[in-house]
């Protein structure tokens, strides 16, 4: 981790899990999703081999691996109640490991926070009071294995963005809140970003983010978060070339990059420089390779 990027305020987070999961052999498939990752020992050492890999790129914050370690993503599986906390602490034991094992003992480690369904699809999003439940046992579960933030990402609705910040503040939490938007700055629900990002910062959000979007879709949102900005912004693209796929189709395979490490790095020293991006990471289809390359240009960049 660089002193320059850290004293510019500029904080790295990582990138792509399950894109570096997949590319190791390991599938993402319901029902586990990424969450299978935890479920031997040797899925757990390829999980921190990764978090180790975006330490070393230089990621000051690595996300622990529960975006699908969810009520209603967990309750597929044959695990029973005590199965489904031991997923969660188990991700973050994992995240706590590499962090150890790296020496980068000042990186924080953000519980990630997904769609209780699916990110892309806003029609199914529940009612508020299954919302309230179930992003609440999962706050509650995050704070117990002991995250330094939560990071509640790809919402697709201002309602269940709401609804879990409201859980993680009322536990006592920081969050980040990230959108993934499509490619008007909207929300997949429709729902103007801008009415979005006024909403969860009134409510207490400490930085609001777009992800898992494509870079074109990102830079049309980076313009409006931007404005009128009353906290900590940031992005992490999701660059996967999706040639031939439907919009959001799922494969169980890691899909080609879009970018080169060299162009991601320049994408988003160009957005720091544009936009005043506080935290910059990597969704989708990025790698340790494209982190490391981000870090040594945002250094350079921030150092002139």
């Amino acid at each position: 981790m660089t002193n320059s990027l850290a004293d510019q305020g500029i904080r790295l987070l990582d990138g792509g899990t399950a894109t570096v999961l997949q590319r190791a052999g390991l599938p993402v498939r319901p029902p586990w999703w990424t969450s299978g990752a935890v479920l031997t020992d040797a899925k757990r050492g390829v999980l921190q081999s990764v978090h180790e890999a975006y330490l070393a790129a230089g990621a000051q914050v690595i996300t622990a691996n529960t975006f699908r370690a969810n009520l209603r993503a967990l309750r597929q599986t044959k695990l029973d109640d005590a199965g489904w906390a031991w997923m969660v602490h188990a991700a973050v034991g994992v995240a706590g490991a590499a962090r150890k094992q790296s020496g980068v003992l000042d990186a924080q480690i953000a519980g990630s926070i997904g769609p209780v369904e699916d990110c892309y699809r806003p029609d199914l999003v529940p009612s508020d009071e299954e919302l309230r439940a179930e992003h609440g046992w999962l706050v509650r579960e995050l704070s117990r294995a002991g995250v330094d933030l939560f990071l509640i990402e790809t919402m697709n609705t201002i309602r269940e963005a709401r609804i879990a910040l409201r859980e993680v503040l009322s536990a006592g939490g920081r969050a980040w809140v990230s959108f993934v938007c499509a490619d008007d700055a909207t929300l997949l629900s429709g729902e103007p970003l801008t009415g979005a990002v006024h909403a969860v910062q009134r409510d207490g959000a400490e930085a609001v983010l777009i992800n898992c979007t494509s870079p074109r879709a990102t830079e049309v949102a980076l313009r409006v978060l931007c404005r009128g900005r009353a906290g900590l912004i940031g992005a992490y693209p999701n660059i996967e070339d999706r040639t031939g796929l439907t919009p959001y189709e799922h494969v169980d395979r890691a899909l080609p990059s879009g970018s080169t490490p060299d162009e991601f790095a320049e994408l988003v020293t160009r957005w720091r420089t544009e936009y005043g991006l506080d935290i910059i990471g990597g969704c989708c289809g990025t790698t340790p390779a494209h982190l490391e390359a981000a870090n040594k240009l945002l250094s350079t960049s921030v150092g002139t």
